[in-house]
């Protein structure tokens, strides 16, 4: 694909193509139009094979793609075809669950430091990981050569923490503080807003019971 810029929207699609290509997979599928795939994913058969063309011709036609290639090629596409070192900073009650998703998972992402503030959590083990003082955040990041930070602290002390992340040297972070951060450009960031989308699922719901009274009294 060259260097040629990628939208948002189809970076936000290729994830559930390779969930999907996953669970085929474990169906003893070998191949599969796009056609089959937009049945299964809710996309057009053109948004598929017009997101796929991006980055390379993977099927062919009159005959589909190839499941196991295409997911390596995603996989390779999503920089899933390598580990990444992974700390997670603030280990409440959502840090230890992304920090046990990932270890049960295996999904690439190495949880290798864990880190808080709290007296009563810093010398926990999860998951065969010490609970460290984030004092040592930064100088541990640039030690053992960090790719990505996990935030999940209060407001208040998500900048501060993406900062001594940045300054450690890491290329990414995955912040589910409720704040937009700042950081430089040459970082990745990813911020989960849990809330904005439990707001989204109460619009929609809104939305249909709308729909519903309109039905009825159109009747």
């Amino acid at each position: 694909m060259g260097k040629a810029k990628v939208s948002n929207a189809i970076i936000r699609r290729l994830p559930r193509y390779r969930r999907y290509l996953g669970y085929l997979q474990t169906k003893g599928i070998k191949k599969i139009s796009s056609n089959e795939l937009s049945e299964m994913i809710g996309y057009t058969a053109s948004q598929i094979r017009q997101d796929l063309n991006t980055f390379g011709e993977f099927g062919q036609q009159g005959y589909g793609y190839e499941v196991d290639k295409l997911y390596r090629e995603i996989n390779k596409i999503l920089g899933l075809d390598r580990e990444y070192k992974t700390v997670v900073v603030g280990v409440g009650n959502l840090g230890q669950a992304i920090t046990n998703y990932t270890y049960y998972y295996k999904i690439g992402f190495n949880i290798i430091g864990l880190f808080d503030v709290n007296p009563r959590i810093i010398g926990n083990v999860i998951n065969d990981v010490e609970v460290l003082d984030c004092a040592d955040l930064e100088d541990y990041v640039s030690r053992e050569g960090i790719d990505i930070g996990i935030i999940c602290v209060n407001r208040e002390n998500a900048q501060q923490v993406a900062d001594s992340l940045v300054a450690g040297g890491v290329r990414g972070i995955w912040n589910f503080a409720p704040i937009d951060l700042v950081v430089p450009e040459d970082v990745a960031l990813e911020s989960v807003h849990l809330s904005d989308s439990l707001h989204a699922l109460s619009f929609m719901i809104k939305s249909k019971e709308e729909e519903g009274r309109d039905l009825n009294t159109a009747k």
